[in-house]
């Protein structure tokens, strides 16, 4: 069980969140970062040799590793022809003194659905192609999102991760047999998971009077109210959520409408630069392509890719 980043674990100050706040109104941040400005990101794709996709992402101080799995499945009864997607999300107990071991919590659950919700309304995966037996056996997609450092802004760590994922994952080779049997061979793949179109969230909080891109964890805890974006490559919103008790003005929302249109485009270009082959390489279809931002290093404790 996890925890909550409804219940501060950084505590912060009347002071502090004043100073904060002074600093916002003057453009500026206490990370020396303007007010529409991301943190670093990096990054690293195919982390986990046995999904069909990963990625690992750092987003300033935040870590987020998400794995996709393809299994067989049945379809839904109101969708028989297509694939199915199952989000889940995991506040690794490491990853913040404030969470706890357990079960998923309402703060997890609610991540996953954030991101289950753009994926599925703005239809990223085709899913009309999942279907191996029509009405009867389809691909399953499992995203796995496990939360490993909590520096925040999970959810637009945990989008990035997720699409960087999708857009590396392969479907393992299967033949049909006699009756309804299939053998799958996951050392083989047939093919990319068929993706349509790429959607990312952007989380924008209010400090003070100041709209803030890429909240901290700091920042987080003492912003009146945030809203959650999702935007995708060709300028339309995908989804929309807010949370705080603080409110928004038209103007503000407008405007973070506005400004998440323009950054998220901005993280999906990332996301392609990231997934380019480099030059005087060879990506074979089935083998998952490993593509490394410079510089990163893997976790401790997790296996190195690059050796």
């Amino acid at each position: 069980m996890s925890v909550s980043p409804t219940s501060p674990d950084v505590i912060i100050s009347k002071l502090k969140a004043e100073t904060l706040a002074a600093l916002a109104k003057k453009g500026v941040r206490s990370d020396e970062r303007a007010l529409e400005d991301f943190r670093r990101l990096e990054i690293v794709t195919n982390y986990l040799p046995k999904a069909e996709g990963s990625a690992l992402v750092r987003l300033g101080d935040t870590q987020v590793l998400v794995g996709v799995k393809l299994e067989l499945g049945s379809p839904y009864p109101d969708t028989p022809d297509e694939g199915v997607l199952v989000v889940s999300a995991e506040f690794v107990p490491t990853a913040s003194p404030a969470f706890e071991p357990g079960p998923p919590d309402e703060n997890a659950i609610e991540l996953a659905r954030v991101i289950d919700r753009v994926l599925r309304e703005y239809g990223v995966i085709d899913t009309s192609k999942l279907a191996v037996i029509p009405g009867r056996k389809v691909w399953v997609v499992w995203i796995d999102i496990y939360v490993l450092d909590h520096g925040g802004n999970l959810v637009d760590a945990s989008s990035i991760a997720v699409l960087a994922a999708l857009l590396t994952a392969k479907i393992p080779q299967h033949v049909l047999g006699e009756g309804e049997s299939i053998h799958v061979d996951k050392t083989v793949a047939s093919g990319p998971l068929p993706i349509l179109r790429k959607a990312v969230t952007v989380t924008i909080g209010k400090l003070g009077d100041s709209l803030i891109v890429d909240p901290t964890l700091e920042e987080e805890s003492v912003i009146s109210s945030k809203i959650i974006i999702g935007v995708g490559e060709d300028g339309l919103i995908a989804g929309l959520q807010k949370t705080g008790d603080g409110y928004l003005t038209k103007q503000e929302i407008e405007g973070a409408v506005s400004l998440a249109l323009r950054k998220g485009s901005e993280l999906i270009a990332k996301i392609n630069e990231c997934l380019k082959p480099r030059e005087g390489t060879h990506v074979e279809t089935a083998e998952p392509a490993t593509t490394i931002q410079e510089g990163l290093k893997p976790l401790e404790g997790m296996p190195d890719n690059n050796a």
